[in-house]
Protein backbone atom coordinates (compact mmCIF):
# COMPACT_ATOMS: atom_id res chain seq x y z
CA UNK A 1 0.00 0.00 0.00
CA UNK A 2 1.45 3.08 -1.12
CA UNK A 3 1.80 5.78 1.82
CA UNK A 4 0.89 8.97 2.58
CA UNK A 5 3.38 11.71 0.63
CA UNK A 6 3.93 14.50 3.62
CA UNK A 7 5.74 18.28 3.38
CA UNK A 8 6.57 19.60 5.90
CA UNK A 9 7.08 23.49 6.66
CA UNK A 10 9.82 24.60 9.31
CA UNK A 11 11.45 27.89 10.23
CA UNK A 12 14.11 26.82 12.85
CA UNK A 13 15.23 23.96 14.94
CA UNK A 14 12.96 21.00 13.67
CA UNK A 15 12.07 19.11 16.72
CA UNK A 16 9.34 17.81 16.00
CA UNK A 17 10.77 17.52 12.42
CA UNK A 18 13.03 14.99 14.00
CA UNK A 19 9.83 13.66 15.88
CA UNK A 20 8.00 12.61 12.39
CA UNK A 21 11.08 11.58 10.53
CA UNK A 22 11.73 9.20 13.15
CA UNK A 23 8.23 8.12 12.79
CA UNK A 24 8.33 7.53 9.40
CA UNK A 25 11.67 5.45 9.63
CA UNK A 26 9.32 2.34 10.87
CA UNK A 27 8.61 -0.10 8.13
CA UNK A 28 5.16 0.01 9.32
CA UNK A 29 4.32 3.73 9.66
CA UNK A 30 2.23 4.89 6.70
CA UNK A 31 3.69 7.96 5.81
CA UNK A 32 6.82 8.97 4.51
CA UNK A 33 8.33 12.91 3.97
CA UNK A 34 8.42 13.74 0.69
CA UNK A 35 9.83 17.17 0.65
CA UNK A 36 10.99 19.89 4.01
CA UNK A 37 11.01 23.46 3.75
CA UNK A 38 12.37 26.05 5.18
CA UNK A 39 11.68 29.75 4.53
CA UNK A 40 14.90 30.61 6.51
CA UNK A 41 18.73 29.55 5.18
CA UNK A 42 20.28 28.25 7.87
CA UNK A 43 17.25 26.43 9.47
CA UNK A 44 18.69 24.24 11.78
CA UNK A 45 16.13 21.44 10.72
CA UNK A 46 17.53 20.98 6.81
CA UNK A 47 20.36 19.57 8.53
CA UNK A 48 17.94 17.08 10.26
CA UNK A 49 16.14 16.19 6.81
CA UNK A 50 19.41 15.97 4.66
CA UNK A 51 20.97 13.57 7.36
CA UNK A 52 17.70 11.68 6.52
CA UNK A 53 18.39 11.60 3.04
CA UNK A 54 14.54 13.53 2.90
CA UNK A 55 15.15 16.41 -0.26
CA UNK A 56 15.25 20.04 1.02
CA UNK A 57 14.78 23.15 -0.18
CA UNK A 58 14.52 27.32 1.11
CA UNK A 59 12.05 29.41 -0.20
CA UNK A 60 12.61 32.47 1.41
CA UNK A 61 9.76 34.73 2.12
CA UNK A 62 11.93 38.10 1.91
CA UNK A 63 12.27 36.99 -1.60
CA UNK A 64 8.81 37.57 -2.21
CA UNK A 65 6.89 40.86 -2.51
CA UNK A 66 3.79 39.54 0.29
CA UNK A 67 2.10 36.52 1.09
CA UNK A 68 0.17 35.68 -1.52
CA UNK A 69 3.30 35.58 -4.00
CA UNK A 70 5.32 33.45 -1.46
CA UNK A 71 2.56 31.25 -0.48
CA UNK A 72 2.10 29.91 -4.29
CA UNK A 73 5.80 29.05 -4.32
CA UNK A 74 5.18 27.03 -1.44
CA UNK A 75 2.20 25.21 -3.29
CA UNK A 76 4.21 24.56 -6.40
CA UNK A 77 7.21 23.42 -4.73
CA UNK A 78 4.46 21.10 -2.53
CA UNK A 79 2.75 20.43 -5.30
CA UNK A 80 5.69 19.02 -7.51
CA UNK A 81 6.60 16.70 -4.55
CA UNK A 82 3.43 15.06 -5.08
CA UNK A 83 2.90 16.08 -1.27
CA UNK A 84 -0.66 14.86 0.27
CA UNK A 85 -0.58 16.14 3.69
CA UNK A 86 1.36 19.58 4.59
CA UNK A 87 2.78 19.54 7.92
CA UNK A 88 3.30 22.78 9.84
CA UNK A 89 6.51 22.47 11.99
CA UNK A 90 7.77 25.93 13.86
CA UNK A 91 7.04 27.29 10.92
CA UNK A 92 7.08 30.92 11.52
CA UNK A 93 4.83 32.52 9.06
CA UNK A 94 1.09 33.44 8.74
CA UNK A 95 -0.28 31.72 5.56
CA UNK A 96 -2.92 33.45 3.20
CA UNK A 97 -6.27 32.73 3.03
CA UNK A 98 -6.12 31.35 -0.42
CA UNK A 99 -3.00 28.73 0.70
CA UNK A 100 -5.18 27.51 3.56
CA UNK A 101 -8.38 26.87 1.24
CA UNK A 102 -6.23 24.83 -1.52
CA UNK A 103 -4.73 22.95 1.09
CA UNK A 104 -7.86 22.71 3.03
CA UNK A 105 -7.92 19.31 5.10
CA UNK A 106 -5.04 18.82 4.03
CA UNK A 107 -3.08 21.59 6.34
CA UNK A 108 -2.20 20.78 9.71
CA UNK A 109 -0.03 22.22 12.52
CA UNK A 110 0.83 22.05 16.18
CA UNK A 111 0.44 24.33 18.83
CA UNK A 112 1.90 23.85 22.44
CA UNK A 113 -1.41 24.55 24.08
CA UNK A 114 -4.73 23.01 24.65
CA UNK A 115 -6.67 25.25 22.10
CA UNK A 116 -9.15 27.27 22.07
CA UNK A 117 -6.95 28.14 24.87
CA UNK A 118 -3.37 30.25 24.60
CA UNK A 119 -3.30 31.31 21.42
CA UNK A 120 -0.71 32.85 19.81
CA UNK A 121 2.70 33.46 21.00
CA UNK A 122 4.44 33.54 25.06
CA UNK A 123 2.11 30.71 25.44
CA UNK A 124 3.75 29.08 28.77
CA UNK A 125 4.54 32.22 30.37
CA UNK A 126 1.05 33.15 30.00
CA UNK A 127 -0.13 29.70 31.03
CA UNK A 128 2.04 30.20 34.72
CA UNK A 129 1.23 33.70 35.14
CA UNK A 130 -2.79 32.57 34.75
CA UNK A 131 -2.43 29.99 37.03
CA UNK A 132 -3.25 27.24 34.72
CA UNK A 133 -3.49 23.47 36.36
CA UNK A 134 -2.97 22.06 32.88
CA UNK A 135 -1.32 22.61 29.97
CA UNK A 136 -0.45 20.95 26.70
CA UNK A 137 -0.66 20.76 22.96
CA UNK A 138 -3.34 20.26 19.83
CA UNK A 139 -2.92 19.21 16.76
CA UNK A 140 -5.39 20.62 14.13
CA UNK A 141 -6.48 21.29 10.87
CA UNK A 142 -4.93 24.88 9.66
CA UNK A 143 -8.09 27.32 9.50
CA UNK A 144 -7.53 31.02 7.92
CA UNK A 145 -7.54 32.61 11.77
CA UNK A 146 -4.76 32.26 13.59
CA UNK A 147 -4.29 28.84 15.62
CA UNK A 148 -8.01 27.94 14.99
CA UNK A 149 -9.66 25.02 13.49
CA UNK A 150 -10.63 21.40 14.03
CA UNK A 151 -8.64 19.73 16.46
CA UNK A 152 -7.32 16.35 15.88
CA UNK A 153 -5.58 15.09 18.95
CA UNK A 154 -4.57 16.46 22.63
CA UNK A 155 -2.04 15.79 24.68
CA UNK A 156 -2.14 17.30 28.19
CA UNK A 157 0.13 17.73 30.71
CA UNK A 158 -0.12 19.50 34.46
CA UNK A 159 1.78 22.45 35.32
CA UNK A 160 3.69 22.25 38.59
CA UNK A 161 4.13 25.33 41.23
CA UNK A 162 7.71 25.27 40.80
CA UNK A 163 7.60 25.46 36.98
CA UNK A 164 9.29 28.52 35.04
CA UNK A 165 8.15 28.61 31.27
CA UNK A 166 11.28 26.62 29.67
CA UNK A 167 10.57 23.48 32.20
CA UNK A 168 6.80 23.87 31.32
CA UNK A 169 7.88 23.95 27.67
CA UNK A 170 10.20 21.17 27.45
CA UNK A 171 7.42 18.83 29.17
CA UNK A 172 4.97 20.12 26.60
CA UNK A 173 7.90 19.59 23.64
CA UNK A 174 7.81 15.89 25.16
CA UNK A 175 3.93 15.51 24.24
CA UNK A 176 4.10 17.09 20.58
CA UNK A 177 6.71 14.71 19.77
CA UNK A 178 4.05 11.66 20.43
CA UNK A 179 0.92 13.54 19.29
CA UNK A 180 2.10 14.95 16.05
CA UNK A 181 3.24 11.75 14.44
CA UNK A 182 0.52 9.83 15.84
CA UNK A 183 -2.19 12.58 13.99
CA UNK A 184 -0.25 12.32 10.49
CA UNK A 185 -0.69 8.22 10.89
CA UNK A 186 -4.65 8.78 11.69
CA UNK A 187 -5.07 10.62 8.82
CA UNK A 188 -2.42 8.82 6.57
CA UNK A 189 -4.46 5.57 7.84
CA UNK A 190 -7.96 7.37 6.71
CA UNK A 191 -9.03 7.31 10.23
CA UNK A 192 -10.02 11.07 10.34
CA UNK A 193 -12.71 13.10 8.47
CA UNK A 194 -13.95 16.64 9.32
CA UNK A 195 -17.99 17.09 9.90
CA UNK A 196 -19.43 20.26 10.58
CA UNK A 197 -15.58 21.41 11.51
CA UNK A 198 -15.31 18.78 13.90
CA UNK A 199 -13.03 15.82 13.35
CA UNK A 200 -14.20 12.52 13.87
CA UNK A 201 -11.67 9.54 14.45
CA UNK A 202 -12.77 6.15 13.23
CA UNK A 203 -11.76 3.12 15.78
CA UNK A 204 -11.92 5.33 18.62
CA UNK A 205 -9.82 4.44 21.73
CA UNK A 206 -9.65 6.72 25.25
CA UNK A 207 -8.41 5.72 28.57
CA UNK A 208 -11.16 6.16 30.78
CA UNK A 209 -10.53 8.61 34.04
CA UNK A 210 -9.84 12.03 34.92
CA UNK A 211 -6.52 13.77 35.56
CA UNK A 212 -6.51 16.17 38.46
CA UNK A 213 -4.36 18.42 39.46
CA UNK A 214 -3.61 18.97 42.59
CA UNK A 215 -4.30 15.42 43.57
CA UNK A 216 -5.03 16.51 47.33
CA UNK A 217 -6.83 14.16 49.29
Amino acid sequence: MAKLKVGVLISGRGSNLQALIDACAGEDYPAEIALVIANVHGAAGLARAQAAAIPTTVIDHKAFDGREPFDEALSEALSAADVELVCLAGFMRLLSEGFVKRWRDRLINIHPSLLPAFRGIHIHERVIEYGARFSGCTVHFVRPSMDEGPIIIQAVVPVLQDDDPDVLAARVLAQEHRAYPLAVRLIAESRVRVANELVVIGDFRCEDGAMINPACE
